[in-house]
């Protein structure tokens, strides 16, 4: 072998790469389609200042100013009045199912008391478990409010636009009230581990038979798909529960995150979420030819789970089509069920609707996981 460089070796070393290349489509469509998703995701799906936020309204004045106020809201583009409520009760409800972000009470005779330099108090309650979410809006509403009744303080009234405004205005940041970012971010954490670690690890089970040539013993084996598929998840189940526990300690003793809740919700809806993530991985490890091709698969899955679920960016600041791509991830589901019961103390009811859509989301990959499985080598 010649030890001096050769430009003839070397271009066709780099033309060997290149045919290399072309035959391995899955890795060059990685190579093209993950820049171009973080360019689609990170230029149009993501934002830090959401707007058109769903609010509901107290009325309980039905005056002038209650009215100015109301009709100020809608045409702001930060809230979107949705509904007129009936009661506070039914304002917790919603608020605790993560139906508003925000709620407006309008106290009895507001109008009145303005009109007497009384200085009512107008209460905001914010559903601040993202503060993120919330901060731009709440940051307008002072001034928003000012004017929105600015027109109607004429003649006798004018003298009240002189002074401090005639009304005081309440913001309770609920399941947050000091916005502490570990409050949201920790037990969104929880379920960004498990789908990191969950889908990875199945995503190489049926690929590395594969490639270690244990492919034939299996499938010689009196096994159906559904049962190498539960046999192969089963094992993981246990290792992504003791993760859930560390996790679950590591936030109630180190960064002290309230448990509202029940702590059994929580470790229940675990479990269905790991075998969610564990049905993704191995519907993954049918699609890959070798492990190489696995972890690219996950990397694919694992970016958008991260910026469509709300876990790094306000799920309400997305337009609606990412909101779309968003209700199909399991880890934006499952980060609503933890959020929820430890931070707003939410029941079985109220995490129903999630639940269900976690078991929808395994039933489909799991019928799409078995029926992609090959008993061949091809």
């Amino acid at each position: 072998m010649s030890a001096a460089f050769s430009l003839r070796r070397m271009l066709a070393m780099i033309g060997k790469e290149f045919v290399q290349m072309r035959r391995d489509r899955p890795t060059f469509a990685m190579m093209v389609g993950i820049p171009l998703l973080q360019l689609v995701l990170f230029g149009f799906a993501i934002n830090s200042d959401p707007r058109h936020l769903p609010t509901a309204v107290l009325d309980a004045d039905h005056g002038p100013f209650g009215r100015a106020l109301v009709a100020a809201l809608e045409a702001s583009t930060y809230f979107d009045v949705e509904r007129m409520v009936a009661s506070e009760a039914e304002a917790d409800h919603l608020l605790a199912r993560g139906k508003l972000q925000f709620m407006v009470s309008i106290p009895p005779d507001f109008s009145r008391q303005v009109a007497r330099g009384d200085h009512p108090a107008l209460l905001v309650e914010a559903d601040a478990t993202d503060p993120a979410a919330t901060s731009g809006a709440l940051n307008t509403l002072q001034e928003l409010a000012e004017d929105a009744i600015a027109p109607d303080l004429t003649g006798p009234l004018a003298l009240l636009k002189a002074g401090p405004p005639p009304f005081e205005l309440r913001i309770h940041r609920r399941y947050n009230e000091e916005a502490v970012s570990q409050y949201n971010v920790v037990p969104g954490l929880m379920g960004v581990v498990l789908t990191m670690t969950m889908v990875m690890m199945t995503a190489l089970s049926v690929t590395r038979e594969r490639d270690r040539g244990t492919m034939e013993n299996l499938l010689v084996m009196p096994l159906s798909p559904l049962e190498i598929m539960v046999g192969k998840i089963t094992p993981y189940v246990l290792v992504g529960y003791l993760q859930v526990a560390v996790i679950l300690a590591a936030s109630l003793w180190v960064f002290h995150v309230p448990l509202v809740g029940n702590l059994l919700l929580v470790m229940l809806s675990s479990v269905l979420y790991i075998i969610a993530n564990l049905a993704v991985g191995f519907t993954f490890s049918t699609l890959a030819r070798n492990q190489t091709q696995a972890l690219q698969l996950t990397l694919f899955y694992f970016l958008p789970s991260i910026l469509l679920s709300g876990f790094m960016f306000p799920y309400r600041g997305m337009p609606v089509w990412a909101q779309t791509i968003g209700e199909i991830l399991p880890l934006t589901h499952f980060m609503r069920i933890v959020r929820g019961v430890m931070l707003k103390g939410n029941g079985w009811t109220d995490i129903a609707g999630e639940v269900g859509m976690l078991a929808l989301i395994l039933l489909v990959v799991s019928v799409i996981a078995v029926r992609r499985f090959r008993r061949t080598l091809d």
